[in-house]
């Protein structure tokens, strides 16, 4: 399919090496898809565990339920699925 750009004098169609580079550009993009997944699951679990840091409090003891949700919050990037299918714990 052929692609166009916008000049002054209408749509112009791309040349080879626009094309060329255009096709790169969303080849990169594309390759990079999981990444960007990854760091989106990584900053939900951030935000998770930020919201349970104050039970890690050296005046607080931790429960044992706390405990496994915090572990199977940083376990997050290990499950099979990751980045694309995530099986998010449940908060004590």
């Amino acid at each position: 399919m052929t692609r166009y750009k916008a000049t002054p004098d209408g749509n112009v169609p791309f040349t080879a090496d626009e094309e060329a580079a255009w096709d790169a550009k969303e080849s990169e993009y594309v390759a990079g898809a999981d990444d960007r997944a990854a760091a989106e699951v990584r900053t939900e679990r951030d935000a998770k565990l930020s919201a349970t840091d104050w039970t890690a409090s050296t005046d607080i003891t931790m429960t044992a339920e706390m405990t496994t949700y915090r572990k199977a919050l940083r376990d997050v990037p290990a499950q099979a699925g990751f980045p694309t299918t995530i099986t998010w714990p449940e908060a004590p």
